[in-house]
């Protein structure tokens, strides 16, 4: 049976990939592809949403969707647990399923879950991240994501340790994790968490080298599940099975060094 799909942002960087996703696919066929001129009315008839505007026009979206009984899978980055907490009784009683993804990408997935995974054996912990200057948002979704994790691993040791964040320099905190973001041409998309401790650091860098190669197994991977969900479900890491129980799946310790298409996941220690 063929999934009907309203694709909300199908003109912009990551919409233009999730479109060539779905061309490619035998099972979906994109009905609507909305722009920042067209009417959440062109959502009608569709069996999924998928969301791949801007954060102050995602919210109306979502809702929009929830409010035609439809699925939404959102790649719009800017959804914090807060922000996502105020949809989800709104999903509940509507009785679909909004399926958040913070990033496409497998290696990010991975790199988070690692973060989460050492989190509690490092008392200090900043994430810097970088994307081209034209990402409207900051800090972005999978630095907040990354960072939501990280505090949930580390509910039981406590908030790490973060002098001077009175000081606007020392970045923006989310989970009481200090997040510094970079805008500049010449990237685009790369996330370090400095993981410290007496006498040694732990550095999770994982570099996005080509989006389309990148995102399209998890734009896969997403569809899919989106189609068939209920309820709220945030991350791809909801998906795989990669080893962590709390408050995520997390892998087993990697190889140094894993190049995958379109990016490069590196491990590297101090």
């Amino acid at each position: 049976m063929t999934t009907r799909v309203a694709l909300v942002g199908g003109t912009g960087k990551l919409g233009l990939i999730i479109r060539g996703v779905l061309d490619a696919e035998d099972d979906f066929e994109v009905i609507a592809t909305l722009t920042s001129r067209s009417q959440l009315s062109e959502l009608d008839g569709a069996d999924l949403v998928v969301d791949a505007s801007t954060p102050a026009v995602s919210i109306d979206v979502v809702r929009s969707a929830i409010e035609r009984g439809i699925n939404i899978l959102v790649g719009t980055s800017g959804w914090s647990a807060e922000r996502i907490a105020m949809i989800r009784p709104l999903v509940d009683a509507a009785g679909t399923g909004a399926v958040f993804i913070p990033n496409f990408s497998l290696g990010s997935v991975l790199g988070s879950a690692l973060a989460a995974a050492a989190a509690p054996f490092f008392p200090s912990i900043e994430i810097v991240e970088a994307h081209r200057d034209t990402k409207v948002d900051s800090p972005s979704g999978t630095a907040v994501r990354t960072a939501e994790l990280i505090g949930a691993a580390r509910a039981e040791v406590g908030p790490v340790e973060s002098p001077h964040v009175d000081q606007r320099a020392r970045g923006q905190q989310v989970a009481s994790i200090p997040i510094h973001s970079l805008r500049r041409p010449g990237v685009v998309a790369r996330q370090d968490v400095v993981l410290s401790g007496p006498g040694e650091s732990l550095t999770l860098t994982h570099d996005t080298v080509d989006p389309a190669l990148a995102y399209a197994p998890g734009i896969r991977l997403a569809l899919g599940a989106a189609r068939d969900a209920r309820g709220v479900i945030v991350g791809l890491d909801s998906f795989l099975d990669i080893g962590i129980r709390t408050p995520h799946p997390v892998p087993e310790p990697p190889v140094r060094e894993v190049d995958v298409p379109g990016q490069v996941a590196r491990v590297t220690g101090a």
